[in-house]
């Protein structure tokens, strides 16, 4: 049976090359950076190139970053150490409705210890307004924290206006003497190896990356934090990584990060373009061949793997193994969540209906994926999402002339009527 994994926001598969560079630091050399010998300083030099590559690839200074287990680690380090700074005096956050669970999480614990959270709305492609951005921002105002690309729809926002609305508002406060200061934090897991990465265009105070996600070891990641941001540490130990995050360096995961990054960076465009022509190949397939499947996000600021649909009157979950069955791995959102029945908070943020949310498929294309591969799951698809739909209990009222419209597919979306009322 032929197996096609088009699963990559969730994870990627460890790249051989990234794999030869960590081999040494496993059994030769193994050492403690922290120490003095020679095993130690063996290590520590190959930490400090590591720190030295990723700092260049988000023209940063080696001293702004830190490594991380992951990008969930590195969001809480980064979002839980930037209020305990003010946990006194319990001020004002934002973020979004679509954000990570690791970020989402993090100011649902905030809110319970008293800080004041804005969720703000994204439109129905799920784009951040700038004016609601604007609107929401308070005099106590400490972070905003909005991820870069969306895990689930591929949406990408605008990042650089975003960062520069935050600069001018720190300059303002400096200006009124106002003490609050105003961070900007972005998750960028989803972005790595596909967006522009330069800390200093987009204007970041705080950005977390993901190991796991560009073809590096699982269990990696790092955060860059600008200097003059005031971190207070939420883990304790040594003092490793300023501090920020104690513990005994992984040198075999921080070795192997920096060369996924790397390895992502100089192949970005090129795997771009080859990746989003397979995506719009797909995506005209899946829409011309499957009736009453919609697009999920933004027709065309989206990362170029990510094709997100509702196949209406059907579960996703029961999709899933269907598929799994002919050997094709896929997901219904998020990695994170994918134990549970709950409809996508993402899709549900788009203004969305709960069957709508229950019917999204997340295709994720990587570096192994073909032509072939995606024609493959054109061959075993439609007749299992005919197969469903003969014993689904779920009609949605739909204009099928709406959805193959060349202009829907720019962006116009299509209407959908559920008990009554109109979705769009």
């Amino acid at each position: 049976m032929k197996e096609v994994y088009l699963d990559c926001a969730a994870t990627t598969p460890l790249d051989p090359r990234v794999k030869a560079a960590m081999d040494p630091y496993w059994d030769t050399a193994y050492g403690n950076p922290g120490t003095l010998y020679r095993q130690g300083r063996i290590a520590k030099d190959a930490l400090d190139q590591a720190r030295l590559t990723v700092a260049e690839i988000l023209h940063a200074r080696p001293e702004e970053v830190i490594f991380t287990a992951g990008g969930t680690e590195a969001d809480n380090i980064a979002i839980f150490g930037a209020v305990a700074m003010f946990r006194e005096t319990k001020g004002h956050l934002i973020t979004t409705k679509i954000e990570h669970h690791a970020a989402l999480r993090s100011f649902e614990a905030l809110e319970r210890e008293g800080w004041k959270v804005d969720y703000l709305s994204v439109d129905a492609e799920g784009i951040l307004s700038l004016e609601v951005l604007k609107n929401a921002i308070r005099p106590d105002t400490l972070l905003v924290s909005v991820m870069y690309a969306n895990n689930e729809i591929g949406t990408i926002q605008p990042i650089a206006e975003i960062g520069a609305i935050v600069k001018n508002v720190r300059k303002a406060r400096l200006a009124e003497k106002n003490q609050m200061p105003m961070y900007f934090h972005c998750d960028a897991s989803q972005a790595a190896g596909f967006l522009d990465l330069d800390t200093q265009k987009l204007g970041v105070d705080l950005m977390s990356l993901n190991g796991g996600k560009i073809y590096g070891p699982k269990g990696t990641g790092a955060l860059y934090i600008r200097s003059g941001v005031r971190l207070k540490p939420i883990f304790q130990g040594g003092g490793q990584e300023k501090n920020l995050r104690s513990g005994t360096e992984n040198i075999p995961g921080i070795v192997g990060f920096a060369k996924a990054l790397e390895i992502a960076e100089e192949e970005k465009q090129q795997e771009s373009r080859r990746l989003a022509e397979l995506r719009d190949y797909f995506f005209q397939r899946l829409t011309s061949e499957i009736p009453k499947t919609v697009l999920n996000g933004h027709p065309t600021e989206r990362l170029p793997n990510n094709v997100n649909v509702s196949v209406l009157d059907i579960e996703g979950e029961a999709v899933i193994l269907y598929l799994d069955a002919k050997g094709i791995a896929i997901s219904t959102g998020s990695a994170c969540t994918s134990t549970t029945l709950d409809p996508s908070h993402v899709i549900l943020a788009l203004g969305k209906p709960y069957e709508y949310a229950h019917s999204s498929l997340r295709f994720t294309l990587g570096r192994s994926t073909t032509k072939e591969d995606l024609d493959y799951v054109m061959e075993v698809f439609p007749e299992i999402v005919a197969k469903l739909r003969e014993i689904s209990p779920i009609r949605m009222e739909i204009d099928q002339k709406e959805i193959s419209h060349p202009e829907v597919f720019a962006g116009q979306g299509a209407r959908i009527k559920v008990g009554g009322k109109n979705y769009k």
